[in-house]
């Protein structure tokens, strides 16, 4: 080919028509190898099973289900248990007998761990209006398994479906129950904890009874109540105390009129008017200072009464008592009613002091209550607070068991979510690999691929001279004329020569030659 100018459509289509051979052959040739070539390889079968995931027949309002996660977290949690050693070792034995070798088995099972000859894709299935979800589809997977025979592939395929459904089955039972066994071991905890806190607060309500902060209005009150108590006590007491004094004072002057009546020499006089003057004194400085008159008058009359009995016979002290008891017997009647009203006057007055410190004391012990309040509250309310999150645990986590006792029963009687075999496994009629007619469309592409790559290195390296352009370009001179070359050809009936016009392959001389001429 020269190539020194540039080939137009005509020269591409002149190259195909002489290289149409060297094209055509690989061509042709090429698929029919690439098809035989197909028989040397171990042929390979694949069978498929579809698996649908039905949902619970409960609506999900009122029954939760045990299965929330979604379907590929699911499966990708299913199949390492299904595809591990422990589950697939038995079950190939059990498929090939003991003609298959351990090592071979073995062989199988990382295949099919590898995902070589195993494999899981989602698919969406459609089904009828009947029991679908919204949209009308339902979640579902295929199964895809490979082996060196079509019904080894069925088998293997149609018993990892199996397996699939057993272990997911196995899953939700497991986890219905164990949901309720947690919840039940929760239950019990929190019903501890919340037994315990109760037992707390009943302590501290009758620990720090009357001081809760429910109590603190009550308190208050009752202190107002107490303190009008101490009040109005406090004024009787006075009252007493006053009519007392008054009685006193009466008492004192009626006797001083009575005494100076009497002979002022009788010892047995003396000695009453002494007694009682001694009486009047330790009442009067009950109430009042040494500096008060009537204290003051009462010890100037008892020093009188003294002087007086001093100058008496002491010889007649002995029999003092019973003088006395006579004249007290000789007193007047007002005298013995002042005295009668004096002592019942110094009952109420005990009476009201046993009152006031009574009621003291209960305003002091209202005072603490009230002054401890809140300090209790908050030891009160951090109580209650504990109680309330427990007891709100403990409904929440009954509730929850409820719905897992639910769960399990909806599993148990098979309403809930389960997988079921859509399509089983089927028994493959041509093998996946290998695939005899890809084999033959690689190998016809090869083919031309060959045939034109073998074309173009031949014309690559073709220098003849063929048209007028090829002589331009090869001379890189302009071509003025041509003369064909003339021979002879056999003639139609073989016997004799004709003569013909052919073309050789020409020299460069002959080429310059012609040109010249």
């Amino acid at each position: 080919m020269i190539q020194n100018r540039e080939l137009n459509i005509d020269d591409y289509l002149a190259m195909l028509r002489r290289r149409a051979k060297v094209i055509l052959i690989p061509a042709l040739l090429a698929p029919l190898v690439g098809f035989l070539i197909s028989y040397a390889f171990t042929p390979k079968y694949t069978s498929q099973s579809t698996i649908l995931v039905e949902g619970q027949k409960v609506p999900d309002s009122m029954v939760q289900p045990v299965a929330t996660e979604a379907l590929a977290a699911r499966i990708n949690t299913l199949i390492p248990e299904v595809t591990s050693q422990a589950m697939l070792k038995p079950m190939l034995q059990k498929i090939y007998g003991p003609d298959k070798s351990e090592q071979a088995i073995d062989q199988i099972i990382d295949g099919i761990n590898s995902g070589q000859d195993f494999n899981v894709e989602p698919v969406t299935a459609q089904l009828p209006n009947e029991g679908r979800r919204p949209g009308g589809q339902e979640p579902a997977f295929k199964l895809t398994c490979t082996a060196s025979t079509p019904h080894e592939a069925q088998q293997i395929c149609g018993a990892l479906a199996s397996l699939v459904l057993d272990k997911n089955l196995k899953y939700m039972q497991d986890r219905a129950t164990g949901t309720t066994n947690v919840l039940g071991k929760g239950i019990a905890d929190a019903k501890q904890d919340l037994d315990e806190l109760d037992r707390k607060l009943a302590d501290f309500k009758k620990q720090y009874v009357g001081q809760l902060p429910g109590d603190e209005e009550n308190n208050l009150k009752m202190l107002m109540g107490l303190s009008s108590q101490l009040d109005a006590n406090t004024q009787r007491l006075n009252l007493a105390q006053q009519d007392k004094s008054y009685a006193e004072s009466v008492l004192a002057q009626q006797l001083a009129t009575w005494k100076s009546s009497q002979s002022s020499t009788n010892p047995d006089t003396l000695q009453k008017q002494l007694s009682d003057l001694q009486s009047q004194l330790l009442s009067l400085r009950a109430r009042y200072t040494d500096d008060h008159p009537d204290v003051i008058k009462t010890k100037a009359d008892i020093a009188e009464v003294k002087k007086k009995l001093a100058e008496i016979n002491k010889g007649a002290s002995d029999a003092s008592d019973t003088v006395t008891e006579n004249a007290s017997a000789m007193e007047p009647p007002e005298i013995r009613q002042l005295r009668l009203q004096i002592h019942q006057n110094d009952e109420q007055i005990a009476a009201y002091a046993r009152e006031e410190k009574r009621i003291q004391q209960q305003i002091a012990v209202f005072q603490g209550r009230v002054s401890l309040s809140p300090s209790v509250e908050e030891q009160y309310k951090a109580l209650t607070r504990d109680y309330e999150n427990a007891q709100k645990n403990y409904q929440d986590l009954l509730a929850n068991k409820n719905k897992a006792d639910l769960t399990v029963n909806m599993t148990k009687q098979s309403q809930g979510e389960q997988m079921i075999v859509l399509n089983p496994a089927n028994l493959p009629d041509a093998p996946s690999f290998p695939n005899r007619w890809l084999f033959a469309g690689g190998s016809l592409g090869a083919g031309l691929a060959l045939g034109i790559g073998l074309a173009l290195w031949l014309e690559l390296r073709d220098q003849s001279i063929r048209t007028e352009a090829d002589a331009e370009a090869a001379l890189d001179l302009p071509l003025l004329a041509s003369v064909p070359w003339v021979g002879f050809e056999a003639a139609a009936d073989g016997s004799d020569h004709r003569p013909r016009f052919w073309n050789r392959k020409k020299s460069p001389d002959e080429e310059k030659e012609a040109v010249e001429v």
